[in-house]
């Protein structure tokens, strides 16, 4: 069993994801010139970047990265869309992203699991702990409208839509599970904000909280794919059988 991995960057990559799927990764670089494949593997990971969702002209590969997220979600390939990817997802299916009207959401922000998350196969575990949940947030953009169907997970003060699925087996994040401290300090950098070195340390101190809330959603993604996988192989053995 194998993920896809879309890296629309270099300082957007796996992080704490790479140590926590448990899974071997495939990462394609299209800013390398590395082309979207038409198919994702038996898992699919879409990551952030600093790429608005609808900007295909700087970003020639982010229509190919669409289709194949749609694809993905009508497969019921399991899938984890993260801010740009989950902004992908929600306008490949159907949905609404804009410029965000509140601004620049960074830093560490507390989140709020949904009555549905209580159910899901990734956000049950979120969903149990007491109180709000800590995640790390770099975005100017905003899901405003989700796909039709789409389950709102998580919510949040700034931005309310932090997480739905779609399908049984796509989940769209505006956070970063993935981001390390020193991804995160890397984008403030690039970007020079005058709270880079608060926002840094914010980020820091709240690791292992964050360690902590997010790993078992990565935990729980892998068993996806597996449980995914084991279910395609009985059903083509059953076909064979046929």
């Amino acid at each position: 069993m194998r993920i896809t991995v879309i890296e629309h960057e270099a300082d957007a990559g796996l992080g704490y994801l790479g140590r926590w799927l448990e899974l071997p990764c495939d990462v394609v670089r299209p800013y390398r010139g590395e082309p979207v494949p038409e198919a994702a593997a038996d898992g699919f990971v879409v990551l952030g970047g600093e790429a608005a969702a609808w900007e295909d002209e700087r970003w020639p590969w982010l229509p190919a990265t669409r289709e194949l997220l749609r694809r993905s979600v009508a497969d019921a390939t399991p899938t984890l869309a993260v801010c740009l990817g989950a902004q992908l997802l929600t306008l490949a299916c159907g949905g609404t992203v804009e410029r965000g009207g509140n601004g620049l959401e960074a830093g560490v922000s507390e989140l709020t699991a949904l009555p549905q998350a209580a159910s899901d196969p990734l956000f049950a575990g979120i969903a149990a702990r007491p109180g709000p949940v800590p995640a790390v947030q770099y975005h100017g953009d905003a899901m405003t409208r989700l796909p039709d169907g789409a389950v709102p997970l998580m919510t949040g003060a700034q931005y309310p839509n932090q997480a739905y699925r779609l399908g049984p087996a796509a989940w769209a994040v505006q956070f970063h599970p993935e981001a390390t401290p020193d991804i995160f300090a890397s984008w403030t950098a690039a970007t020079g904000l005058e709270s880079a070195g608060r926002l840094d340390e914010q980020v820091r101190a709240a690791a292992p909280a964050l360690e902590s809330a997010w790993r078992p959603l990565a935990e729980a993604f892998t068993a996806t794919i597996r449980a995914a996988a084991r279910q395609r192989a009985g059903d083509l053995r059953t076909s064979d059988r046929g």
